[in-house]
């Protein structure tokens, strides 16, 4: 195995080990252990990410006092990282919650079976019953859970029946020289896009950056799927490091990764009464979008996946946990968007709980269902596209697009792409030629790169974020949340959203806050946490600088994130919580007890700036915005790129402004809408 750490590297990681959790004899694995998990780990992430990675951590070691920090006793290197946290405002010791946060993955994501060449296998969970980080934290892993086999519980095992086969995949060494269609992209909008265009006969080629991970090959190892299925391994950030970006880096792109929410724009019984109406705000910046052509789009999109109200079952725990509470909240309340509010059970594309895949609550959507209980996009759209279409498209896996190459213009005057020139991970490259037209559908950050590259002006401008923060709580009783589906239940606020989850335990840690002893003490309350988190819009305030996403929150952003954040904290007690952790660097402990005046001036005293929070975000969104005035945005009303007569954006670039709810439903709908039904490309 390849070890991205040198050895001077690897001592500093394993000092820290030693050093942010509790002393090493109470550790269930040793330091040397959590460095060789952590080699593990960043040997899977392609890319520059490992490196600058290490670069860091050097850097924040030079900072902490280098060889003086090294050599001290553990309770003076406490005291020193303490120190650094509570008297700088620089961005390097802020790196130090990130660096944290690799190293609880090393701990918690301990994996004793590594040989993930027989992932399919059993075998590997049956070597997990003697983690002993799992024991000491009370975690059963989902096939060692006790479960009555019937359709209220069902067993947990494996379906692989949706599972792409490997005749859909193009070879490196098939490549075509030239196709009709070439679609830059596997996930919601790029799925939906191919699938279209191959009943409409076309010879698609759908092209994605990231590898085909099928369920047969998924397990419940955290650590290897994160570094698989994720971009950056699931550690990219924005420029300034204040927010982490989450994107599937896969065949079938985030809808792999995502809990399949499945809410629209707006809908009655959803969506609060007094939200911003997204449709009207888009018709304002001149991107009229038919608020019919759009739901029929819904309805057919939701018909493909079968979305429905998921069964109360998958969120007996916490996610009644959640409404519970918040009925608790609201009746004390006399905020008028708190009594408006609109509660309920999220509408997923899991299936109803009678089909053969019927979700069975393992915890794991995050890092791909190892179970195949999922309907993502390689098991419904891309699925439908390479084995259903009357012309069936191919998948050209693990390649990137670098850029579209042109060929003259047409009649009006308009560029025609020829071409796209692909890059593989060995440095190879090929150009595959283009009769038809060219899909890009490679993300927010990765279309507005492609399309910059290409000759496109005006890209990666007004980028949106739902940004999301969480704030678990510790019950007086177990809750074992971690036994259901992660995200089950939502509270539609106005302003913001209030969203039940819970993750496994290398997640899970990565959200539970604190620091050394006391991050350990929660930890080992696992089966007691509840946890829920805030969503709230940030719209517009991005744009892509060489490559990566800029991101700044505003004062006004940050009012609303305080807002929020007391909301959750007030319904946690509501709801019984003795402690609740929000997610603050200093990792603060917030007790049973306190007044509602007293969390919101707790709120308003500790976040002055994003630097101040944990926040993260599933849900980039903008850049290549739809506009009828070339001026204003990239792609017309068809979604068409100005000044070109054959390139298409369908992914969630080209929204005008922030969509406020989980963006996988709303972008297929609108990659459906243009090229549902339609010649395309003539």
């Amino acid at each position: 195995m390849r070890k991205p750490f040198n050895p001077f590297e690897a001592a500093i990681w394993k000092r820290l080990a030693e050093t942010l959790f509790v002393e090493p004899a109470q550790m269930a694995i040793s330091p040397a252990q959590v460095v060789a998990n952590l080699q593990r780990l960043f040997a899977n992430i392609e890319g520059d990410t490992p490196r600058n990675t290490a670069l860091s951590v050097i850097a924040t070691w030079l900072v902490l006092g280098g060889p003086v920090w090294h050599f001290a006793p553990r309770s003076f290197r406490i005291w020193r990282i303490e120190r650094r946290l509570r008297n700088s405002r620089v961005d390097i010791f802020q790196d130090m919650a990130r660096i944290r946060g690799i190293v609880y993955a090393g701990y918690y994501g301990h994996w004793l079976d590594q040989d993930d060449a027989n992932a399919s296998d059993a075998a590997a969970e049956d070597a997990n019953r003697a983690n002993p980080v799992f024991q000491s934290m009370g975690f059963t892993l989902p096939r060692h859970r006790e479960r009555a086999g019937t359709p209220d519980d069902p067993l947990i095992a494996e379906h692989t029946g949706n599972d792409l086969p490997y005749t859909v995949f193009v070879g490196e060494d098939a490549i075509p020289d030239s196709v009709e269609v070439v679609v830059i992209g596997s996930g919601a909008g790029g799925a939906v896009a191919a699938s279209n265009l191959a009943d409409q006969g076309y010879e698609v080629l759908v092209i994605e950056a990231g590898p085909y991970m099928p369920s047969a090959r998924m397990t419940p190892n955290e650590a290897h799927m994160s570094s698989s299925l994720f971009k950056d391994g699931a550690i990219q950030t924005t420029r300034n490091r204040d927010i982490i970006v989450f994107q599937g880096r896969t065949v079938g792109g985030s809808t792999v990764v995502n809990n399949g929410i499945c809410l629209r724009l707006a809908r009655e019984g959803e969506t609060h009464p007094d939200a911003n109406d997204v449709l009207h705000s888009w018709r304002e910046l001149g991107a009229p979008v038919d608020p019919d052509a759009l739901e029929d789009s819904y309805a057919r999109v939701e018909c493909r996946l079968g979305v429905h109200e998921i069964d109360r079952r998958l969120g007996r725990s916490n996610g009644t946990r959640l409404l519970s509470g918040w009925d608790a909240y609201r009746a004390s309340s006399a905020d008028p968007l708190d009594q408006r509010a609109v509660s309920g059970w999220f509408r997923k594309n899991w299936g109803q709980k009678t089909e053969a895949n019927a979700c069975v609550s393992c915890g794991y959507c995050n890092t791909g269902c190892p179970y195949g209980r999922k309907r993502a996009m390689p098991e419904s759209f891309l699925r439908h596209a390479t084995l259903s279409a009357p012309r069936k498209a191919r998948i050209l896996a693990h390649a990137e697009v670098a850029h579209i190459g042109w060929d003259g213009r047409d009649d009006h005057g308009r560029k025609r792409a020829s071409s796209v020139q692909v890059q593989f991970p060995d440095g190879r490259a090929k150009t595959i030629r283009v009769t038809k037209g060219v899909v890009v559908a490679a993300g927010t950050i990765a279309s507005s790169n492609i399309l910059s590259a290409s000759g496109i002006e005006g890209t990666g401008k007004g980028i949106s974020l739902n940004i999301a923060c969480p704030v678990p709580a510790l019950m007086p009783d177990p809750v074992n949340a971690w036994d259901e589906d992660q995200m089950a239940t939502f509270i539609d606020r106005g302003d913001f959203l209030i969203e039940s989850h819970f993750q496994p335990p290398m997640s899970m840690a990565s959200l539970v806050p604190g620091w050394f002893d006391e991050h350990f003490r929660r930890m080992r309350h696992y089966n007691r946490l509840a946890s829920a988190g805030v969503l709230f819009p940030a719209d517009r305030l991005g744009n892509i600088k060489k490559g990566k996403l800029d991101f700044v929150l505003q004062p006004t952003d940050l009012a609303v994130l305080r807002r929020a954040l007391s909301t959750l904290t007030k319904l946690h007690f509501r709801g019984g919580a003795q402690e609740v952790y929000p997610a603050l660097l200093h990792g603060e402990t917030m007790h049973a007890g306190m007044s509602d005046e007293e969390i919101d001036r707790f709120y308003w005293e500790h976040i002055e700036e994003p630097d101040d929070v944990v926040l993260s975000s599933s849900h980039p969104h903008g850049g290549n915005a739809i506009n009828a005035d070339p001026a204003k945005g990239v792609v017309d009303l068809d979604q068409r790129v100005h000044g070109t007569a054959n390139v298409l954006v369908t992914d969630a670039s080209v929204m005008p402004s922030c969509i406020r709810v989980n963006a996988q439903l709303t972008t297929m709908a609108m990659s459906d809408r243009v090229t549902y039904g339609k010649r395309v490309f003539g």
